[in-house]
């Protein structure tokens, strides 16, 4: 498609990116004479009107924000069957190659590169704008170290899309928060919650939830607990660990509330880790108190010999020298006092190496002598809804058990109030044994049991109807769907459109499936030889080892010949035209 020039106005010069809803170009605006980056929608996405008027409505929406650290959006529009959208071209790199590279990341990198991303969600949630996608990849960096968030429209036109039609999670489910995953509503602190996921992947070099398909990584989101990334690198800061666990907290009132929050605790973090000053801390004890009392030493041998110079010139009484001494001496005093402080923070009169006990589950009291006995403190939060834990105990503690805490640090922990009157629990991912006296404690009977042929353990859980968090009357009964454990494995389908014929039978292959037909049609649209359709939706699940038909584009359809007296001549003419056409294509 290079080459190409979309509403008379944008030049397409050679594609740059290739993602699963789009490709990207370099092109030229030849109005303003600048060079732009053309992103254009895949043909499956076109054909869906709901997702293409959302599209429209979320990138003007998008067009409005600006922001440094915004990928700035100049332009919307339609040509034939292309949608596209013209953006701000960037110089850089995507923070996902980055991450490849360098991975695990120095965290004051991670501390710029996080408060920057932040910045650019405080002006988007401002302005009523849910990003729903925050991922590395869209995640740009510019040469300079700038950071721009890109794809507003995009992540909202597919999640928007997504609802209306009742079909499947889609989008870059690594990155979901639990809500996103549960097909629930989403806020603000949803896009915290992605940040807080690519903030660990930065300083870990891997995502806290991984597996096989799209699905069993979105009940990870669900269901399990986040490993602290200081289990996996050393050195990383309590204070930022803290902040990475406390955004993706699996409950939205316990994430910062606003990006702007984040923000402020962001800057705080890396106040301190400047003040304190990285080769302070990767010292032992004994070499920081030698050092502190050699200082300690020099300062106050020379106080005392200022001393006594003064002492010799009392009579003197020069002001200027009196007034010098006396800041001399106060420095002095701090800078011993601040060394002293340090050197006692180091070696442990300030801070501890113990863990945040484990309080889930316990009374408020049982909890309370628990922190006491450790040498903490506790604060009782707002009470939430639980289904995991029973009424007035804790279902909820920030730290998490485990953290790294200092001395006579403060738990906050929130006390369940039950299951509310109504709420479905989740059982999926139980075992069938488990699932009946589970549902009675919450009030529900087990209702119809389907077996399915599925990879997964025989009798586990794989859906409830209705899902967990929905709202149901007491003493209703839950249907459940569970694994025959005979399955054969399944598969990821791969995006092969707009992949050269060669390219697609390869990612076909490579993820465990069979070409099937191949057929070959007209289309103005996508470049000769490239595929222009796939039976099966990318990132849908299939069995290994199923065909899957693609169709593949013959280039544009030609236009009919018209007749007239001079035939033979307009018949070379136009020949040699369409040679010279078909020569610049290829």
């Amino acid at each position: 498609m290079s080459s190409r020039l979309l509403s008379g106005r944008y030049e397409l010069l050679e594609k740059i990116g290739d993602g699963g809803m789009a490709v990207v170009y370099k092109g030229k605006d030849r109005l303003l004479n600048r060079f732009i980056a053309v992103k254009i929608l895949r043909p499956e996405f076109t054909k869906d009107a709901t997702f293409v008027e959302n599209f429209k409505r979320e990138s003007q929406a998008a067009a409005g924000l600006s922001h440094p650290n915004i990928v700035g959006v100049y332009d919307v529009g339609r040509e034939g069957n292309i949608n596209y959208i013209v953006m701000e071209l960037i110089e850089g790199r995507t923070l996902n190659a980055i991450i490849e590279d360098e991975a695990p990341m120095d965290y004051r990198k991670v501390i710029d590169i996080s408060k920057q991303v932040a910045s650019a969600l405080k002006v988007a949630h401002k302005n009523k704008i849910i990003h729903r996608d925050v991922k590395p990849h869209n995640i740009m960096i510019t040469n300079d170290g700038v950071v721009k968030l890109a794809d507003f429209g995009i992540a909202r036109a597919v999640n928007d899309a997504t609802l209306s039609t009742g079909s499947k999670i889609v989008g870059s489910v690594h990155y979901f928060s639990p809500e996103q995953a549960r097909g629930n509503y989403v806020d603000e602190r949803s896009d915290i919650y992605s940040l807080g996921i690519v903030m660990y992947e930065m300083l870990t070099g891997r995502v806290p939830f991984d597996g096989d398909n799209p699905v069993t990584v979105a009940l990870k989101h669900i269901n399990e607990e986040i490993t602290p990334p200081s289990e996996l690198v050393s050195g990383i800061p309590p204070a930022l660990e803290r902040c990475v666990m406390k955004a993706t907290s699996k409950y939205q009132t316990n994430r910062y509330s606003s990006a702007e929050e984040m923000i402020e605790e962001l800057d705080n973090i890396a106040f301190v880790t400047n003040v304190a000053g990285s080769s302070i801390f990767a010292e032992s004890s004994d070499v920081i108190e030698k050092r502190n009392k050699r200082i300690r030493a020099q300062v106050e041998a020379e106080v005392e010999q200022q001393a006594a110079h003064n002492n010799q010139n009392k009579k003197k009484k020069d002001p200027a020298r009196t007034k010098k001494i006396i800041i001399i001496s106060v420095m002095a005093v701090v800078v011993i006092m601040l060394l002293g402080f340090i050197g006692a923070w180091r070696m442990g009169a300030f801070s501890s190496t113990k863990e945040a006990p484990d309080l889930m589950g316990k009374t408020l009291e049982d909890a309370q002598e628990k922190a006491e006995s450790e040498g903490f403190r506790l604060k009782q939060g707002k009470d939430i809804y639980s289904t995991e834990y029973p009424e007035g105990t804790v279902c909820l503690q920030d730290p998490e058990a485990g953290s790294e805490m200092l001395k006579n640090g403060t738990i906050t922990v929130n006390l369940s109030k039950g299951s509310k009157e109504g709420m479905v629990p989740n059982v999926v991912g139980m075992q069938r044994e488990d699932v009946e006296n589970f549902l009675a404690q919450y009030g529900y009977e087990l209702g119809n049991v389907k077996v399915e042929t599925s990879p997964e353990k025989e009798g586990k859980v794989l859906e409830q109807d209705p899902v967990a968090g929905s709202t149901l009357d007491k003493e209703s009964k839950i249907n459940i769907v569970v694994s025959d454990g005979k399955g054969t494995e399944k598969g990821t389908v791969p995006s092969v459109t707009n992949l050269s014929l060669s390219d697609a039978k390869k990612a076909i292959n490579a993820a465990g499936f069979k070409v099937g037909n191949v057929t070959y049609d007209w289309d103005n649209n996508v470049g000769k030889g490239y595929v222009m359709y796939q039976q099966y939706q990318a990132n849908s699940l299939l069995d290994k080892g199923t065909t899957i038909d693609i169709q593949v584009s013959s280039g544009p359809e030609p236009e009919p010949e018209t007749p007239d007296d001079s035939e033979d001549e307009d018949t070379d003419s136009s020949s040699g035209d369409k040679d010279k056409s078909e020569e610049t294509e290829e």
